[in-house]
């Protein structure tokens, strides 16, 4: 982009100027060539003009606001965007958990390699898991070949058979096993990526509020710390020229040149503040495009603060209420005791006998079959199992009632830390809030002490070093209320955080 300078715009104008005068001897010529020669001036310099307000709208600064800054971090902050993966990540272990659902194929086959039987046998069987009551189904088809006995389950015709069947666990894996818990587990842990996203989150932004404060604060520090070093600059030159006529005596001036080096030392160091603070910033604001960090520049400092009201008492009691429904914590805590009753309702089931019963079903294809086969045949199944001690699964039962304790008594020690945040943040909010009027109190009294002590020293009532003394007391007194109302946004970002202001209806990327 081409930009202009004040001094070159001055130049061009002169010139135009200058071709207008230049024209002067027109006068003589007709009023047609006169007329078009105006117009002509006219259009030049209404073109010149508004490209001048457009380069001069351009280089104009745009303020940096906290918006800007907080949108960067909700779309463009690295560990913000590390955190949104927890989401898949949980997406992921529920598709693994549903992987113990999945379609099985089973095939196999036997030979008898020696031995009075020399029949072989093959089998092709598909078995679907059911989300409910443990069961599975299951069907598929069988062929053997040569000679088997008679009792041999697997015997078929020439043609084979087909196999259709179902199994069902009546006690033990009945309402839960470990298949469907682990899928519940992980539903639950994908719900689970929610808190905890949120928590970040909300850390997140409190952050970047307050490096944007601290930023806008360093910011204004240094402009009063370059204003008092000005002032001692140009009267340095007054007392000078006072030292030349006599009027004063050298060692004033020598004692203004120590005040002048001794606030250059204190703007470089206001300088080095802004800088620090701006890198601070600078990992919460970056480009939309690469997201790489953006250091703020100086001139897009805000020239004052944004209003700051003070907060209502009879809020504070809604305000706790509305935290302890937003804060991740307890969520989190409710969502993990759910996990933990799925492995107590576990371990219990696995405390129960097996009594698992089932039915196959065949159906022999072909009339080539042996004669003690029917063309279809149904065949029940039952097996029942007991562990006789069950140590394990009693063990689990005593570890998850115990963790489910422990998590109720973290539950409420969540919503009683929860309401001591709150109210601790908004006792320092209040704080703030008191603290900056006595300090804007301050900056007028010191104000009004360094404009009577200028006249004093004009009327040649009081010495330098007095009105030194009263220029460094505004000073200090404006960098105090400086500090005060970054202090003052500084708490205010603490107390959206305590009661969840920020949280976002959708955690999305």
């Amino acid at each position: 982009m081409i930009r202009m300078t004040h001094a070159k715009a001055q130049r061009r104008k002169e010139s135009q100027v200058q071709g207008l005068c230049a024209f002067a001897p027109l006068r003589g010529t007709s009023f047609l060539s006169r007329s078009a020669v105006l117009l002509l001036l006219i259009f030049q310099f209404s073109i010149f003009s508004s490209q001048f307000s457009i380069l001069s709208a351009a280089e104009k600064p745009k303020t940096l606001l906290l918006q800007e800054v907080l949108a960067s971090v909700q779309s463009q902050y690295p560990p913000y965007l590390a955190a949104l993966i927890e989401q898949d990540i949980a997406n992921g272990r529920v598709r693994q958990a549903q992987g113990a659902f999945d379609l099985n194929l089973n095939a196999g086959g036997t030979m008898n390699l020696a031995g009075y039987y020399d029949g072989r046998t093959g089998y092709a069987m598909l078995e679907q898991p059911l989300p409910f009551w443990g069961g599975s189904v299951y069907g598929g088809y069988r062929l053997s070949s040569g000679f088997l006995p008679n009792y041999n389950k697997d015997r078929t015709g020439v043609d084979g058979e087909g196999v259709l069947g179902f199994r069902i666990p009546l006690l033990r894996d009945g309402t839960i096993d470990r298949r469907r818990a682990s899928l519940w587990q992980a539903q639950i842990d994908q719900e689970l990526a929610d808190p905890i996203i949120l928590r970040q989150y909300l850390d997140f932004i409190r952050a970047a509020t307050i490096s944007y404060y601290t930023w806008v604060a360093s910011g204004q520090r240094l402009a009063l710390a370059e204003e008092l070093f000005r002032i001692a600059k140009d009267r340095d030159s007054a007392i000078a020229e006072q030292v030349k006529k006599g009027a004063s005596a050298p060692i004033v001036q020598i004692d203004n040149q120590r005040l002048v080096v001794s606030r250059e030392i204190a703007t470089v160091q206001a300088l080095r503040r802004f800088q620090a603070s701006a890198i601070e910033l600078s990992l919460f604001f970056r480009t939309k495009d690469k997201a790489e960090p953006v250091i703020a520049e100086r001139n897009r400092v805000p020239k004052a603060f944004p209003p700051h009201p003070r907060l209502d008492e009879s809020q504070l009691t809604a305000d706790i209420a509305k935290a302890a429904v937003f804060r991740p914590e307890i969520r989190r805590i409710e969502l993990l005791t759910q996990k933990v009753e799925i492995d107590r309702k576990l371990a219990k089931n696995n405390m129960l006998p097996n009594l698992d019963v089932g039915v196959e079903a065949g159906q022999f294809f072909g009339g080539n079959r042996p004669r003690d086969i029917e063309q279809n045949e149904i065949e029940a199944k039952m097996e029942f199992k007991l562990p006789l001690q069950r140590r394990e699964a009693q063990g689990r039962v005593d570890i998850a009632d115990a963790t489910i304790e422990r998590l109720n008594n973290d539950k409420r020690f969540a919503r009683d830390r929860i309401t001591a945040d709150v109210r601790d943040a908004y006792s320092a909010l209040i704080a703030a809030y008191d603290a900056l009027k006595m300090t804007r109190r301050n900056v007028e009294l010191a104000r009004q002490l360094e404009t009577a002590e200028n006249e004093r020293l004009k009327q040649g009532a009081t010495d330098l070093l007095a009105l030194q003394i009263r220029e460094q007391a505004t000073f200090d007194a404006q960098v105090l209320e400086v500090e005060a109302q970054a202090d003052y946004f500084r708490a205010q970002a603490n107390y959206r955080a305590a009661i969840a202001a920020d949280a976002p209806s959708q955690l999305t990327r």
